[in-house]
């Protein structure tokens, strides 16, 4: 994070990285939601972005913040899953980045820790906010749960715009190769999948928290769609990679994404 931070400062004048207050360019608050069928809590993060400001998504790119939560504080948390809507593609300076343009409400769903017992949210919420300048900011926020709580139109919406399952958008066919390189692994995806867009970007996730991942290279050909990425880990060396962990999301703009999970040998 303290890399990300560091290049995208770099790419702002010096003078300029101070001109706007944390408040100026996000307001955030919790959206307390509802309890579901499963027993679960659906709530949500509501970012308001001051105009033409933006955040990132969980794989920002190489010069992007990825959000950092820490729960500490939280009452009857046992765990917590994010439904991340299909983000944006941004290019600046020659670099892309990933993410959310004016506001993100970012579904929340809660598994208490004791179905009997009330929930409280308490976060610290570490993000990056872009413009011509990014600015590091921190929310400190919280909320109750309360139950059975009540059905909220806004989260529903950012429910409905996650990326599509590969069955969904028509995958009938994913392979991934992997190679050995100096620092780490190569990994080539073939995807047989109508296009999503004309300037289609596929993401990578290693499914392990400290790997780098370069920006995918992309040649579509027909339905057949081929990524090519690194992937790096700390020790600079090839490692293990369990494909069932790799995540591939093809985003082809206009709110239109793909989500792949687990990508298998030929």
């Amino acid at each position: 994070m303290i890399r990300a931070i560091a290049l995208c400062l770099a790419l702002a004048p010096a003078a300029a990285t101070i001109a706007h207050a944390q408040t100026d360019v996000v307001r955030g608050e919790f959206r307390s939601g509802w309890q579901t069928a499963s027993g679960t809590h659906m709530a949500a993060l509501h970012l308001q972005l001051a105009p033409n400001w933006k955040t990132y998504w969980r794989a920002p790119g190489d010069a992007g913040i990825p959000p950092h939560f820490d729960w500490t504080g939280s009452e009857n948390v046992g765990s917590v899953r994010f439904h991340w809507p299909a983000p944006d593609v941004f290019r600046t300076n020659g670099m892309k980045t990933v993410g959310y343009h004016d506001q993100l409400v970012l579904p929340i769903e809660v598994t208490p820790r004791d179905p009997r017992k009330p929930v409280r949210l308490m976060a610290s919420i570490d993000l990056g906010v872009c413009k011509d300048i990014c600015v590091p900011a921190t929310l400190l926020l919280g909320t109750a749960l309360p139950a059975p709580g009540r059905n909220d139109n806004t989260i529903n919406a950012a429910l409905k715009a996650r990326p599509s399952t590969g069955t969904e958008a028509g995958l009938t066919r994913i392979s991934c190769t992997l190679e050995p390189i100096r620092d780490g692994m190569r990994i080539t995806a073939r995807m047989e999948l109508p296009a999503q867009g004309r300037d289609e970007v596929v993401i990578f996730e290693s499914g392990i928290s400290d790997v780098w991942v370069s920006e995918s290279q992309v040649r579509r050909d027909g339905r057949k769609l081929t990524a090519v990425a690194d992937m790096v880990p700390p020790s600079g060396r090839p490692f293990a990679l369990n494909r069932s962990e790799v995540v591939l999301t093809v985003i082809g703009g206009n709110g239109r994404a793909v989500e792949v999970k687990g990508c298998p040998a030929d």
